[in-house]
């Protein structure tokens, strides 16, 4: 029940605040522990593994730890922290508001469009059509379901129930687990670039842990596109896709909604299809909305099913 409550704080809270300004965000901080190793070394993987392991544990303990700290003190104080926390570690409401307004800009200001689209995806926008502005738009909202919302609340839900199987108190290691899987994905965010040799390990264990999420997140909105065999098409696009997580979400809104979503000169998904009209893009990020709602609804039913 008091897991469940946490669910429901961080819920409230993502509609009520929506993002915390960045000075504020603890992400931000932990963002500039990530800057301080992006640089060059005589040894990058060696330092990469390093930092992939003990930077993400080390978020975690610390959250574990003052959640814990607050149980001891009072059991709905350890509530909200553990809430607090869950918000902190997933966005949805700011997400779907930028997608939003760069989607609104390419009927209006394309310049505008393709400078607002650097909050969403990081590609080169300059030479980007509406209709491209506007698939990277629905591309990076559904890839952004899995990131930044459905993973930390999946880590939430699983490290809560590992912890209650081997007699650990579920609710701050519930907390540790989604901090840690955010913190993962900030490094991969950060550094895990190809050019970037030291971010290779982070990027590898990003993979790794965005597995679940991705294809979780995948369903989620084939749900809320109504589209339920659109999962299953997506596969067949897939192998273009670099990342081995991103491409199901993405894929998934292309085949739901019937369009092309293209990264130039890197992949296109459905590519019968013709680019996503502002109409279309602006219902792929209502239903990402839907899709998110129906994340916390799970995650909420879940750990008050288990615990």
């Amino acid at each position: 029940m008091l897991s469940a409550l946490a669910v429901a704080v961080a819920a409230g809270l993502e509609l009520a605040v929506g993002e915390p300004p960045t000075r504020l965000h603890p992400v931000a901080w932990f963002g500039r522990l990530v800057g301080a190793v992006d640089r060059e070394w005589n040894h990058p993987l060696a330092v990469g593994t390093l930092a992939a392991v003990l930077l993400p544990l080390g978020a975690a303990a610390v959250v574990a730890g003052a959640v814990m700290l607050a149980a001891r003190l009072e059991p709905l104080a350890a509530v909200a922290l553990a809430g607090l926390v869950l918000f902190l570690t997933t966005s949805l409401r700011s997400l779907l508001s930028t997608a939003r307004g760069v989607i609104a800009d390419t009927e209006a200001d394309l310049p505008a469009a393709r400078d607002g689209l650097l909050a969403l995806a990081g590609r080169d926008a300059s030479d980007l059509s509406a209709g491209e502005v506007r698939s990277a738009a629905v591309e990076s909202t559904s890839e952004n379901l899995a990131d930044g919302l459905v993973a930390s609340l999946a880590a939430f839900v699983l490290g809560g129930v590992v912890a209650a199987g081997v007699g650990l108190p579920p609710l701050p290691v519930a907390a540790g687990a989604a901090a840690w899987v955010k913190a993962v994905n900030t490094m991969d965010s950060m550094v895990g670039y190809r050019s970037k040799r030291v971010g290779t390990p982070a990027a590898r264990l990003d993979d790794a842990v965005m597995w679940l999420p991705a294809r979780v997140s995948a369903l989620l909105l084939a749900i809320a596109c109504g589209s339920p065999r659109s999962v299953a098409r997506a596969r067949s696009w897939l192998d273009g896709v670099p990342s081995p997580n991103s491409g199901w979400p993405m894929g998934t809104a292309a085949a739901a909604l019937d369009v092309r979503l293209e990264k130039p000169g890197v992949y296109v998904l459905n590519p019968a299809g013709r680019l996503p009209d502002a109409a279309t893009a602006q219902r792929s990020v209502t239903r990402v909305g839907i899709a998110g709602v129906l994340a916390y609804l799970l995650a909420g039913a879940g750990v008050f099913a288990w615990f």
